[in-house]
């Protein structure tokens, strides 16, 4: 959804692809096709962390402050090298509620890790997990689950969705005003070709 956000002059080309970790995006080859495709002044959005935890999966595990920080070093140390800026964001977080009605973490140390490489190479950090716990804890659990795939029973789905982790239309749509409201705040140079 992000394309709508900026003015006709900026190309979004979203190379992401459901289920990847920061270890597995490489291994695929995913990363190398961006490498490939990046121009000088272009801009590299880096996000990863739902998948890289995932133990019981050796294809996407990453520990946060071993091949999960190495990882996104590298995406970063390539794509200055390319002439491209990056800019690391932490993962939105999970719609997982405690008996006592706030959020319960559920990415352990990788967004700390993620903060502490942006701000070891001196590099803009988007801090969703920060700012998407704020906004999911205010709308609450009943309310939240209109921004992820909560849907009734269908032909597709005849259990219906109960899916905590991937946004529904309206909550991509409010991630990425979000998301580029930090942006803007912290005026970074494509700020000004924000709608």
């Amino acid at each position: 959804v992000l394309n709508q956000y900026f003015d006709k002059k900026v190309t979004i080309t979203n190379h992401a692809e459901n289920g990847r970790s920061s270890k597995s995006f490489i291994d695929k080859g995913l990363w190398q096709w961006v490498l490939d495709s990046l121009q000088e002044g272009d801009f590299v959005f880096i996000q990863f962390g739902h998948n890289d935890q995932k133990e019981y999966d050796s294809t996407r595990y990453t520990t946060p402050y071993g091949t999960y920080s190495e990882n996104l070093e590298r995406f970063v140390n390539e794509s200055h090298e390319k002439g491209a800026t990056p800019v690391l964001f932490t993962s939105i977080v999970r719609r997982k509620f405690g008996e006592d009605g706030k959020l319960i973490d559920t990415h352990g140390d990788y967004p700390l890790a993620a903060r502490n490489l942006a701000e070891k190479l001196s590099v803009p950090m988007i801090d969703l997990q920060k700012i998407s716990k704020s906004w999911i804890n205010n709308l609450g659990n009943e309310n939240s689950k209109e921004m992820f795939l909560w849907t009734e029973p269908n032909e597709r789905f005849p259990e219906g969705r109960k899916d905590d982790t991937h946004l529904s239309e309206k909550g991509a749509n409010k991630v990425a005003q979000i998301a580029l409201a930090e942006c803007r705040k912290q005026n970074l140079k494509f700020s000004n070709r924000i709608n």
